[in-house]
Order: structure tokens, then sequence, then C-alpha cells
């Protein structure tokens, strides 16, 4: 348990605020990087399981690549295209040509362009499907639908689901076996299995603690925090509000809830009917409420915020990890993208004692 604490307190202590994205963006890069090279060594022969490897590594990490759409005028252009359409089923072929191409002059005496192009497929061909599986999403039908799929099964970064990624495509590459690149994609399957029946367990603890409030679930979320499927957010609709809470279920004892606090679930014709329907502002705001998969409040402590309360710094909280600072005064003007992350000392300590079940002073 001590070995435990001390992997997500390291875990937890370099999300501050001026590192979070770096940290998240690279260990989700690896892990996407791990599994393209798993599943290019699976369908490798002897003889090829190394060079596949590293051709599925690029191709299962150039999807994105779209993380470098930004624009200085539009904030939220950014929030708006990252795994947009690179992460599309659809899109996969041509993903890994793309990949194939690139890979081409530095292969060519190695392997035909027709191997290369079918590592940098398989490699690529899983990025999108990772992603959906995250509490974060993805849009994996484009263009057939906008809608961001999130199956919140694991969160962006866990290091058991990455780890044992890494030890299958480490023993694949030395020994030559796709043997063991596929045992590491079963492995990790499991994993990912494990984490749906952790979905199912905490969605139903949801919905009883919901009844024992005399509530009536218009709508739910629930979804793990940060690093692990032990600790997971609840968030339910009920008569205009937001009701947010903590569930940490562990196989080894009993579910513990932790109560959180409520929110008015933000609607535009009551918080800001002054607007101009065709301004700039409400554009922004629809874009970010799009995004958030409607589950928008006015930040009670910033009036002027718009969060997405998906997110918190603490389960059971509903201080943001990001939000819109909405400027009624100028609504031809872009809405400014900020973020809130609380990196104290304070709140890892509590994030871990949630982690662990302990009581919270």
């Amino acid at each position: 348990m001590c070995g435990c604490q001390c992997v997500f307190k390291l875990a937890i202590s370099v999300f501050n605020e001026h590192y979070a994205i770096f940290v998240v963006t690279i260990m989700d890069l690896f892990t996407q990087g791990l599994l393209g090279a798993g599943m290019a060594q699976s369908g490798a022969k002897y003889e090829e399981t190394r060079v596949a490897a590293g051709i599925g590594f690029f191709a299962g990490i150039i999807a994105d690549a779209d993380i470098l759409i930004q624009s200085e005028n539009d904030p939220l252009l950014n929030i708006e295209f990252h795994r947009h359409f690179t992460h599309s089923i659809f899109f996969v072929p041509f993903g890994a040509l793309i990949a194939a191409v690139f890979l081409w002059p530095f292969l060519r005496k190695r392997l035909p362009f027709a191997r290369i192009y079918l590592f940098a497929f398989l490699g690529y061909c899983l990025s999108g499907v990772l992603d959906a599986f995250t509490s974060y999403g993805t849009h994996l039908f484009w263009p057939l639908s906008d809608a961001r799929l999130a199956l919140n099964i694991i969160s962006v970064i866990d290091p058991v689901f990455t780890l044992i990624l890494l030890v299958a495509v480490i023993y694949a590459f030395r020994k030559y076996s796709h043997a063991a690149a596929r045992t590491g994609l079963l492995l990790a399957g499991v994993y990912l299995s494990f984490g749906w029946v952790q979905l199912q367990r905490a969605q139903g603890i949801a919905e009883t603690l919901a009844a024992e409030r005399g509530h009536t679930i218009e709508r739910l979320l629930v979804k793990p925090t940060l690093a692990n499927m032990i600790l997971w957010r609840s968030i339910y609709q009920n008569d205009g509000r937001l009701y947010v809470d903590a569930i940490r279920i562990s196989p080894f004892s009993d579910a513990r809830i932790y109560p959180g606090d409520s929110i008015a679930l933000f609607d535009p014709s009551r918080d800001m009917p002054d607007l101009p329907a065709s301004s700039t502002l409400t554009e922004d705001i629809a874009r970010f409420t799009h995004f958030s998969d409607g589950l928008v409040a006015l930040w009670s402590e910033q009036p002027e915020t718009l969060i997405d309360v998906r997110y918190s710094n603490l389960p059971m909280a509903l201080s943001p990890l990001w939000g819109i600072e909405i400027d009624t005064a100028q609504p031809d003007r872009h809405a400014q993208y900020s973020l809130y992350r609380d990196a104290s000392s304070e709140t890892r300590q509590k994030f871990i004692n949630l982690l662990m079940g302990r009581d919270l002073d």
C-alpha cells in the first residue's frame, strides 16, 4: 500500500499549472506509440519484429499531430480540433499512408513499401479507438458524426495500462516474438475490461445515491480520475442542477462515497439574456458547451467564467480544470480559454486520501 501511495504521489506532484499539459501529452503520446508498436509487432514476421515496432510507434503517435492546430486569435480552436478528424476510423488509411510515405526514404532498403504501409496501418488503426475508451474521448466517427465519443473506461493516462504495453513491446523487441506482442495486447484488453466493470459498479452506486436523495437522474456521467481505476467522479443532472460526488471502488474493500457539491446548469437565456444571438461570444459559448458535452456552469467564484463541470482538481469538488472567461461587454471578441489547475500540496494530499479511502479532515 505504501508503494502504491508513493507512485501516485509522484504522479500527482508533476501536475502543476505550468507542466500539466506537457506531462499528460507526453504520457498520452508514449502510450499511443506503445500500442501502435505492439499492433505492428503482432503482424510482423520474425525478422521484421524490431523495425515493425519503430514503424508502429511512429504511426501510433502522428494522429495527435492535431494538437498543433492553434490560433492566437481563436483560443478555442485547439481544444475544438484536438482528437478530431485525425482520430476518426475513416481517416486511418490516410493517416497510415502519411506515416508510410514519411518513413519510406529511411526504410526502403529494408522493407518494401507495402510492408511499411501494413505496419503503419496496424500502428495507426487503434489511435482513435484507444482515445474513445478514455474520459476525454474523440471524434471517432467523423464526418458521419461530430459527437465526441468517450466511453469513460480509462483515464487519459493510466500507468498500469502503459506498463503492460511497455513490457510486452520490449520483450517482443528483444526476442523477435510477435506472440509476446499479442499477449500484451490481450492483457491490455483484459485491463480495459476491468475498467468497464469498475464503471458499471460506479454508475450503480451513483444511481443509488441519487435515489436516496430523492432525485431523478436526467443525465449521468461517471468517469475515472487521473491515473487509476479506483477513484471515480460522478456527475448527474436533476431539476436544472448538476450534482458532483466522488466514488471509491476497490476490489478489496467496500465502496465509499465522498459527497460533493452541486451547481446550476448553465442556461444562456437565463444567465445571459442580453447577449446578442449572432455574436462571436455566443458562438464561442456554443462551441465550448459542445466540447464539454453540455455539462457547463457559471463558476460561483468567478461568475463570468463558464466551466467544464466534467473535470475538477478533486473528484467531489467544483473547482474546474479549465473554462472560458466571458466578457459580455465585448460580445464580438472571442472568449478567453483559461486553465485553473491547483497544484498545491493540500490538494495533492486530499487526492491521495481519497484514493486510499481515508477520512477527509
